[in-house]
């Protein structure tokens, strides 16, 4: 019912179908839910010099992207998804992956999203920046470190670092030793990216326990 208490509203700034093109997963097909709302970084361009978060490079200020809005309650949110899904794919069975990210999905995702999803027969992983501990449920978790932010979230299934980042706090070294099935470098998409392509493939010849990850869906056109 409208306005009942306790009931929450989460705010998405877009959903989408599309191919996975970062880490473990690429080329998997998912759709990205898209949250608003980051801990690091208003958004706001006239913000960005004094952000946590300097380099990104995604808007999810607002809910007036593509299948974006506003969603009352855990049910609504997922019944959108999984109409965002079977739209693109006409898929009417066995559901696909959901990969809720930002922003900072965190702030808004919870327990019972992620049951509703998994009720809806999807798989729920998260692309996080680690300063929020992840609810319980999730099928993946992707944290990626960003520099003079303390991360709380230090398991998961991948670790992916943004390179390079200058700050001595963002070094892959600091992250080598926590509980993550994989480890990331995936070079920072800038008007330097070449280079950083080239740093990050030197420091994965040098520490074969990281990986290089492109952003291959910027390679191809896709979302």
């Amino acid at each position: 019912m409208a306005g009942a208490p306790g009931v929450k509203t989460y705010s998405v700034k877009e959903a989408y179908v599309t191919l996975q093109g970062e880490g473990a997963q690429t080329g998997r097909a998912a759709v990205f839910l898209r949250f608003a709302g980051c801990n690091l970084w208003s958004g706001l361009e006239r913000d960005r010099a004094k952000a946590v978060c300097q380099f990104c490079d995604t808007d999810f200020v607002g809910t007036d992207g593509e299948n974006g809005g506003k969603f009352r309650g855990a049910e609504a949110l997922a019944d959108h998804i999984e109409a965002v899904w079977r739209e693109k794919t006409g898929d009417s069975g066995p559901k696909g992956y959901v990969v809720c990210t930002g922003g900072e999905p965190l702030l808004q995702l919870d327990a019972p999203a992620i049951d509703a999803l998994h009720a809806r027969g999807f798989e729920v992983g998260v692309e996080t920046n680690g300063t929020l501990a992840a609810p319980d449920g999730l099928d993946w978790i992707c944290v990626s470190p960003k520099a003079n932010a303390a991360i709380v979230q230090t398991r998961g299934n991948e670790l992916k670092l943004v390179y390079p980042q200058i700050e001595p706090e963002a070094q892959p070294e600091r992250f080598a030793a926590l509980q993550f099935e994989h480890f990331f470098l995936q070079p920072k998409d800038d008007n330097r990216q070449a280079d950083n392509i080239a740093a990050a493939a030197a420091y994965c010849m040098k520490h074969p326990e990281w990986r290089l990850s492109l952003q291959t869906h910027k390679l191809i056109g896709l979302p």
